[in-house]
């Protein structure tokens, strides 16, 4: 059993173990209709990584081009992903695929899970992020507060903000 001191503590509607209307607040919830499936955040790795193309896109993530299509779709309509037209010569109009704004926001939460799955590969590690502007240090996720301080799950308060009528 986890120590209380070891979690967040919440304040609010829904902290007395009724989680019913979890749905109505939940910011996690929200994410995740967008960006909450195996295929999307493929899709998402390789747009981090550069790649535009549709047929790269699906093809890098080892999706299939109709869970692809579908997947591309959703990220556009959350405005995560934008698309841009492009035209090579002697061929039609077609469209790649760019982070957009509110996209290049979810690079704390890429790093962070690149760092869980390296955590769980262990010795098998194979990737690193580096700062590549001459510093060379590895790059880390870490929370830290609006001030700066770094701060550890059990000093972090979750508030459940009461709906505006």
């Amino acid at each position: 059993m986890t120590a209380t001191s070891d979690v967040m503590t919440l304040h609010g509607r829904s902290t007395d173990g009724d989680r019913s209307l979890t749905h109505e607040w939940c910011p996690i919830e929200r994410a995740l209709e967008d960006i909450g499936t195996h295929s999307a955040l493929l899709l998402l790795r390789e747009a981090f990584y550069g790649t535009r193309r549709f047929e790269d896109l699906a093809r890098l993530a080892g999706i299939t081009e109709q869970m692809a299509a579908i997947r591309l779709k959703q990220l556009v309509e959350a405005g995560i992903l934008t698309k841009q037209p492009y035209k090579t010569p002697g061929q039609r109009t077609r469209y790649e695929y760019v982070l957009t704004g509110r996209g290049r926001e979810l690079f704390p939460v890429i790093v962070s899970l690149i760092e869980f799955g390296l955590l769980l590969q262990g010795d098998t590690k194979r990737l690193d992020l580096i700062h590549a502007d001459g510093c060379g240090a590895a790059i880390v996720s870490q929370v830290q507060c609006a001030h700066g301080h770094v701060v550890p799950l059990a000093q972090t308060e979750a508030r459940i903000k009461r709906r505006r009528r």
